[in-house]
């Protein structure tokens, strides 16, 4: 009989919510956004033998790879496994995974034990004070006729792909930094070397200028301006020293160390990183799936849509199964056996009557959010293609200068040489020589800088590209 009594609320219960059941507010669809065929700033060729090629899709998540610096690559790889900033992206991973069991459990029965004692005294004094002993199971199970629960679970799983790509983002910015400063790191010791190769050469011009003065071949003036210029070129050594040893403390922080830790490992000098002949950079169509700020910014118009659908479902009833059973009985330690059965059930349900205004401003609010996210992921867009544009231009007219200024060592070098042998065999005067060594020294010191910024011009572009991230997270 009871079961009958329970089937026949149920049921009906049960059947008009699959009639109904439904998930108002908007459908996600991604949306279309209009993309260039092709790149504007990628050239023909470039001089000094590199460019860029666009016939296949790019594989960037390795670029570091291409540079052939196995001291970039470990250092990359154990930023990747060690970052701080990055481990903390990954927890909000971790966050809204869980977050999203939270709200999605709400989609089930919820079912609680519970137990109580209760005493009573009767008026009439002969009775005496009775105990009930109770203990049973509570449940309540709302019903989600109109979706709102499952729009919140939608957001949650778009919620869980934001923390995703947010955490790719950083991959992508944590290996361009580690890159850029390692190349900033050997380009100050280029520069050191050079410095000191200038000074070792500026030194014995000033001794073959003090011999000259002093046997009369000449002047103190000569003296004073080799002086002058050994003492500048002395002064630029300590300003690459502290700024190569800065760069090795950002990059020790940004591997999760303390910043003296890398100062044996990476003090001893070496080469820039060398650029590779061909870069691959795909097409522009490929930035909407590569990018992860791209990606991340679809997911949080993903969110605002499924919120949308959450904010609408406050519209409609709202309705629920509450029941409880259990077993009671008036003599303590009984319940097992002599204890009576107890139990209720029946459907509920709640309907916004007078709100103030506040549902449907709350959809307009949600509303107003999604129409944001919509233009924040169209300029997402645009700022990758600026990203891409600019890149490429810097690094096709750097190489161009660097070609240039490959030229002009060379030209400098014969210069000092043709200069000294003139003043030493007392065909020029001394200005001479101090200017083709200058010369040669700015010429030198513009070729290292110009190397680096070919390196970080690279590195540049392959974090505009989207690169640095592989599509596995754990």
């Amino acid at each position: 009989m009871a079961t009958r009594q329970v089937t026949g609320i149920l049921v009906p219960v049960l059947f008009c919510g699959l009639a109904v059941s439904c998930k108002v507010g908007p459908n996600y669809h991604p949306p279309k956004v209009p993309m260039p065929v092709q790149w504007e700033g990628v050239p023909a060729g470039a001089a000094g033998g590199q460019s860029v090629a666009t016939a296949h899709t790019a594989d960037l998540s390795e670029w570091w790879k291409s540079f052939n610096d196995p001291q970039l690559t470990l250092l990359i790889e154990e930023c990747l496994r060690s970052n701080l900033t990055l481990l903390q992206a990954r927890t909000r991973i971790l966050q809204a995974r869980e977050a999203r069991i939270i709200t999605r459990s709400r989609l089930f029965p919820e079912v609680i034990s519970s137990g109580t004692i209760s005493g009573s005294r009767s008026a009439i004094g002969e009775l005496g004070t009775r105990t009930l002993f109770q203990a049973g199971l509570d449940s309540a199970w709302e019903l989600d006729f109109f979706g709102g629960i499952r729009r919140a679970v939608e957001a949650a799983d778009a919620n869980i792909q934001f923390a995703i790509e947010d955490s790719r983002d950083f991959m992508v910015i944590l290996t361009s930094e580690t890159a850029v400063n390692y190349a900033q790191l050997r380009g100050f010791q280029q520069q050191l070397t050079i410095a000191e190769k200038n000074l070792a050469l500026q030194l014995r011009t000033l001794d073959i200028t003090q011999k000259r003065f002093e046997v009369g071949f000449a002047s103190g003036l000569d003296v004073a301006n080799a002086k002058a210029q050994v003492a500048a070129t002395e002064s630029t050594i300590p300003v690459l020293e502290s700024a190569a040893q800065q760069a090795i403390y950002r990059i020790s922080v940004l591997l999760g160390r303390e910043p003296v830790a890398l100062l044996p490992e990476l003090s001893p000098r070496a080469d820039i990183p060398i650029t590779p002949p061909v870069v691959p950079v795909g097409l522009p169509s490929e930035l909407l799936q590569r990018r992860p700020d791209i990606r991340r910014a679809e997911a949080l118009l993903h969110i605002t849509t499924a919120e949308i659908g959450v904010a609408r479902s406050d519209f409609f009833p709202r309705f629920s199964l509450t029941g409880s059973a259990g077993v009671q009985s008036l003599v303590g330690g009984t319940l097992g056996s002599l204890a009576g059965t107890f139990w209720s059930i029946g459907p509920g349900f709640t309907l916004p009557i007078f709100t103030a205004g506040r549902i449907k401003a709350n959809v307009r609010l949600q509303t107003a959010e999604q129409q944001e996210a919509f233009l924040a992921y169209r300029q997402s867009i645009f700022t990758a293609l600026q990203d891409v544009e600019s890149a490429l231009i810097a690094y096709s007219k750097d190489q161009r200068q660097r070609a240039s200024l490959i030229e002009a060592v060379r030209a400098n070098e014969r210069a000092v040489e043709l200069a000294t042998q003139a003043y030493t065999s007392g065909q020029v005067d001394f200005l001479n020589v101090l200017t083709a060594q200058q010369n040669l020294y700015s010429s030198e010191e513009a070729l290292a800088q110009s190397t680096t910024t070919i390196a970080t011009d690279l590195i540049a572009l392959y974090k505009a590209l989207g690169g640095g991230w592989s599509a596995t997270i754990n």
